[in-house]
């Protein structure tokens, strides 16, 4: 039996809020609407598809010693991951709180993330850490670690591919030291134009091309509806999402198409190949359809071939 590939996850584990306002938001009101509220961040999630594509993984991450850390340690647990997370007693557990208005669009957030910031540099410097990464064949971090932390981790995990996920404009930058270090980089069209010190509007070749003159060797570039794009070395090319059955909220859709694709190459698929898996596990989140693998067969019939950019 072929063994499976296994890659440890280093970053966010955390709280997610999302409050939706039923109708006109009014600012300095009391708005009636809905909180909902689920384990989430960009290394677990993208880390959970992966898991339900096939790979077997570690995450390595803090939290406090609250009642939402031991939320977040249930979650860890019935994913499938198996967790390496250190727990600081006097600490709160991250999370991200959004306010979002009856459409989706975003009103205000609140991220409250410093642990992150004091805990995880230190983390990494751990013996059980840098043997966690020797028996691993890939690494997932994303930019919730500050820059010295990146840097770090990259060069523990010299000559083995390093995988990383942008986050947000705000932070992606955080990952300009250590982006001819990586093996991808996952990101949307604003974080792209962080990296690629390029206009948003800009085509998507200069995008491309700004991204490899920074250092990126290859990545993948969404841009909601609009089709996903993504280069190497060799070539860039587009895959156009087809159209959804049903829409819902979109988020963590991003971070499903980067675990299904890490874990697609990770079996030896190319890069092509590998993004219409992540494609097709990005519509199952976005329709909040069953993720079997009978509807994940069903949602790639429907994702077409890349084609190259013009």
């Amino acid at each position: 039996m072929m063994k499976s590939p296994t890659i440890l996850a280093v970053g966010g584990a955390y709280i997610e809020r999302r409050g939706r306002v039923a109708g006109a938001f009014v600012p300095a009101a009391l708005n009636p609407g809905t909180m909902r509220e689920h384990v989430g961040g960009a290394v677990f999630n993208a880390l959970r598809y992966a898991v339900r594509r096939g790979v077997s993984a570690s995450l390595l991450s803090v939290r406090g010693g609250d009642a939402l850390g031991d939320t977040v340690l249930r979650a860890v647990a019935e994913a499938g991951i198996a967790d390496l997370s250190v727990v600081f007693l006097d600490r709160a557990t991250p999370s991200h709180t959004m306010l979002i208005d009856s459409d989706g669009g975003l009103i205000a957030g609140l991220a409250d993330m410093v642990l992150y910031e004091l805990a995880l540099p230190k983390q990494i410097r751990r013996a059980k850490v840098r043997e966690a990464i020797g028996s691993a064949d890939a690494v997932l971090c994303d930019a919730n670690l500050p820059s010295t932390a990146l840097e770090r981790l990259a060069a523990l995990a010299a000559g083995k591919p390093v995988f990383a996920l942008a986050v947000s404009p705000s932070k992606a930058a955080r990952l300009t030291p250590v982006l001819d270090l990586l093996a991808m980089a996952f990101m949307n069209r604003h974080e792209a134009g962080v990296l690629a010190g390029a206009d948003i509007d800009a085509g998507d070749q200069g995008i491309v091309d700004g991204l490899r003159r920074a250092g990126l060797k290859s990545g993948v570039i969404t841009a909601g509806d609009e089709p996903v794009l993504g280069f190497d070395e060799l070539s860039a090319f587009s895959i156009s999402p087809p159209p959804l059955q049903k829409r819902t909220d979109a988020a963590g859709a991003g971070d499903a198409l980067a675990g299904a694709t890490i874990a697609a190459l990770r079996r030896g698929l190319t890069l092509r190949e590998a993004l219409r898996e992540g494609v097709a596990a990005a519509m199952l989140v976005v329709e909040r359809a069953a993720f079997t693998s009978a509807s994940f067969a069903e949602a790639l019939a429907l994702v077409p071939e890349a084609r190259d950019l013009a």
